[in-house]
């Protein structure tokens, strides 16, 4: 297996994640589990698709042309019949909306068509609208209020209970980039230590990120216990802050995902409006960034699995990125 420990490494595909499930007896799960356990085991490549409405077939053969076998699949931008689309409304989910799951049921048919597998992710929960559908406003109410909560672990009941069945399915994504930590007393730079002992006294709270995730996934076991769920680190898929985890989720299926844009100041489009840009290797914000510091971050998620007793193919990049035309 391929692990990822270097800058040359990061820059080789668009998406690549590593994750090897170990299902326990293969024979004696249906043939569907144990396609994902094979297909999970060997490092893919993919894309994002967060498109602003259903992607077609010729899309998806498009990206299955680049050597990609699976793609992580946003529907939150999609049209829909109410404000927020599958879900709504998430100020107060009462259900799937029915013509939603009607589109992407047909999205997910033109994936399979093209030979790609999916991983379905929302940008948005009850309770936490994504900040570009919310004016502009972080929405902070499902890390402050447990109603919320409960709304969402309703909501990933609902559509893995819609979903288990469909053969492009090869994961639910439970929540693009999370970000519990968020005007919480943690700064988005924080070292490891700190990021650990915020995550310690957060315990039991709402802003407690794994076991959010333990009562999600154990409500998707209730109706499809094979599926692999994939998580994102707080503070937008850091991989410190999953790095900052005390322990790994309950459950055997879970790959964990990590994102790298780091650093952001420099990778991201103000940094190409600078007079001078920030420039690669260099120091940004007082710190000295190069193949050894780009190792170093993305590492510790690798080197937390480690710890937890998870092979390095359960950890995964699930999305990384910079300005084209950054020098």
């Amino acid at each position: 297996m391929t692990v990822l420990r270097s800058a040359a490494a990061i820059a080789a595909g668009c998406m690549v994640l590593m994750s090897g499930l170990v299902l326990g007896l293969l024979l004696a799960l249906p043939a569907h589990a144990a396609d994902l356990d094979a297909f999970w085991s060997t490092p893919r490549k993919g894309g994002n698709s967060f498109n602003g409405a259903p992607p077609d077939e010729a899309y998806f053969r498009a990206l299955a042309g680049t050597g990609a076998s699976w793609v992580r699949l946003t529907f939150s931008k999609w049209p829909g019949k109410q404000r927020d689309f599958l879900i709504g409304n998430a100020d107060d989910y009462t259900g799937l909306v029915p013509e939603d799951l009607a589109t992407l049921r047909r999205t997910l048919d033109a994936a399979d068509a093209a030979g790609l597998k999916v991983v379905v992710v929302p940008l948005s929960l009850p309770g936490a609208r994504w900040v570009q559908q919310n004016d502009g406003r972080f929405d902070d109410r499902l890390w402050t209020q447990p109603r919320y909560a409960d709304q969402s672990v309703r909501f990933w009941r609902d559509l893995a209970d819609a979903l288990k069945d469909h053969p492009a399915i090869a994961g639910y994504n439970l929540l693009n980039e999370p970000a519990p930590e968020k005007g919480a007393g943690l700064a988005e730079d924080a070292d490891l230590a700190k990021r650990r002992a915020w995550q310690l006294a957060q315990a039991g709270t709402p802003r407690d990120l794994p076991a959010f995730y333990d009562r999600v996934v154990a409500a998707i076991r209730e109706v499809d216990p094979l599926t692999p769920v994939m998580v994102d680190g707080g503070w937008y898929a850091s991989p410190r802050s999953l790095a900052a985890w005390p322990r790994r989720l309950a459950d055997d299926r879970v790959l964990y995902a990590f994102h790298m844009y780091e650093p952001w100041a420099a990778t991201s489009a103000p940094n190409m409006n600078r007079k001078v840009p920030l420039r690669y290797p260099g120091a940004v914000h007082g710190v000295q960034w190069d193949a050894a510091a780009v190792a170093a971050h993305v590492g510790s998620a690798f080197d937390w699995a480690d710890a937890q007793g998870l092979p390095p193919p359960r950890v995964g990049m699930g999305a990384f990125g910079w300005m084209r035309q950054w020098a």
